[in-house]
């Protein structure tokens, strides 16, 4: 019997006004949105916000690694706050201060204030987003519940690649002068009207059962995942030296310990940071499996994509920017195909949206090879739109198939951790990407060298997708209401 209930006096999961839960479901997506969004949209302003500010090398890059980093440290224990402390709390405290740090980001005069801001806007965004999945878990069910996740996944598939346009046109618009600040100044009324919507429209809920915050366990898993993250974010900058290989060997250690310590705290009073149960369930183990996979695919491929597109076929970012957009209709497509038939196919949809980007990436390699350098530009980005459907088809059954049998108790915990597993496997596939790809085509390679070099990665991509494909047996065939 779950322990989970709501709190604020609505009715329980699946029996509230249809009209409600819709609004709760677009809060907590504009929310989503604006993480997904800000993962990415500085990159394209990074060149104006370091003429502005004086921004070292190093600096610059430390500007999306603040965000990346404590955003993925932080997420499993902004998962537990929200069974511990009531979802719609941390949720709302989370955009709040995600709200304000976007505010300082956008009044920042030196990269040191601009880096500071970053890393609270990632940590904000860290109690923010487990919310967001967990919400959809506990106030949807049956085939409900698979389309509020199509949803969801169609949102991430739209910010991700929507972020560097949307970064691109703000930032070359200069809107009032502004420069690169309404990157961040945009996110002010979105975040307020989230928390105005939020505070009168989402329904409560926690885990009565919880006893308090594991502070052991939090810092255990911050370290690992610090010990772990770190070099795989910022190592290839510094062409990998020794203590970037060492720090993920003592990550893993002290994950180990934190496994350990886990059991145990478990053992003793039941208040421990992740719910070790939850991987009892193979749905849940090898949905995080596929996730993690799933973020790998996206940090290699659309990484050297994008210096493909540029640098291999001489595309500038103006031009590259319908390619972004013909990836994200694609992923739309896609997520809104998997929400409609998501109940009735279970694992098929994700599996079918791997198959379907692998035959895509064959048939782009042999286009590739074929035209070469010559690729007309309809040519390089009309392909994209099967790759974008094949992502969103993936990315919207994930979550529900991975988190549809998970006790309303963990849902938080879960989500944190779900989230936690795609940030980890982006950072290791832009790690990855200076193995297959960089290896091949160092900075400031162009034309044939970087065209051959991404022909070669698309093949690294196609196996990772065949595991992942392998690894969804382990979801259900069919969605349980």
């Amino acid at each position: 019997m779950s322990t989970d209930t709501h709190t604020s006096g609505r009715p329980r999961s699946g029996a509230g006004p249809g009209r409600a839960r819709t609004i709760t479901l677009v809060v907590v997506l504009i929310a989503e949105l604006m993480n997904a969004l800000d993962g990415s949209i500085v990159y394209t302003a990074l060149p104006s916000v370091q003429a502005d500010t004086g921004a070292s090398s190093a600096a610059t890059q430390w500007i999306p690694a603040a965000y990346t980093l404590t955003f993925a440290l932080a997420l499993i224990t902004g998962g537990r706050l929200g069974d511990l402390y009531g979802r719609k709390r941390i949720f709302l405290v989370g955009t709040g201060v995600f709200t304000l740090a976007s505010l300082l980001c956008g009044i920042a005069t030196s990269p040191e204030l601009l880096i500071a801001a970053r890393a609270l806007q990632g940590a904000a965004a860290a109690a923010m987003v487990p919310q967001v999945l967990a919400t959809i878990h506990v106030t949807f069910d049956g085939e409900s519940r698979a389309k509020a996740f199509g949803l969801y996944g169609m949102i991430m598939s739209l910010g991700g690649v929507l972020g560097p346009v949307l970064g691109a046109v703000l930032t070359s618009a200069d809107l009032f002068g502004l420069g690169w600040r309404p990157i961040f100044l945009i996110n002010l009324p979105i975040g307020l009207a989230t928390v105005l919507l939020g505070l009168r429209c989402i329904p409560e809920s926690r885990d009565q059962q919880a006893r308090r915050l594991d502070l052991l366990g939090m810092a255990l898993s911050s370290a690992a995942l610090l010990l772990i993250a770190y070099p795989l974010t910022v190592g290839g900058e510094r062409n990998w030296p020794a203590w970037s290989f060492a720090m993920p060997a003592a990550g893993a250690v002290v994950l180990a310990v934190f496994v350990a310590q886990q059991r145990a705290k478990t053992s003793k009073d039941g208040s421990a940071l992740v719910a070790l149960s939850l991987f009892r369930g193979k749905a849940f183990a090898g949905g995080l499996a596929a996730q993690l996979v799933f973020g790998l695919v996206s940090g290699v491929f659309l990484l050297t994509w994008t210096l493909f597109m540029q640098e291999g076929l001489g595309f500038s970012p103006a031009q590259f920017a319908p390619g972004s957009i013909a990836v994200s209709i694609g992923g739309m497509a896609g997520a809104m195909l998997a929400s409609k038939v998501a109940a009735r196919q279970a694992r098929r949809v994700p599996q079918a949206g791997a198959v379907l980007v692998v035959v895509t990436l064959v048939g782009y390699h042999l286009l590739i090879t074929a035209q070469g350098t010559g690729l007309p530009f309809a040519a390089a980005v009309a392909p994209m739109v099967l790759f974008g459907a094949g992502f969103g088809m993936i990315g919207a059954g994930l979550a529900g198939l991975a988190l549809g049998q998970v006790g309303h108790e963990d849902a938080g915990s879960a989500s944190g951790l779900f989230n936690t597993a795609m940030q980890l496997g982006t950072a290791l596939g832009i790690a990855a990407a200076s193995v297959v790809f960089f290896t091949h085509a160092p900075a400031g390679s162009h034309g044939t060298t970087v065209t051959s070099a991404f022909t070669g990665t698309i093949w690294y991509v196609t196996g990772a997708l065949a595991v992942m494909w392998a690894l969804m047996f382990l979801l259900p065939r069919r969605t349980r209401a």
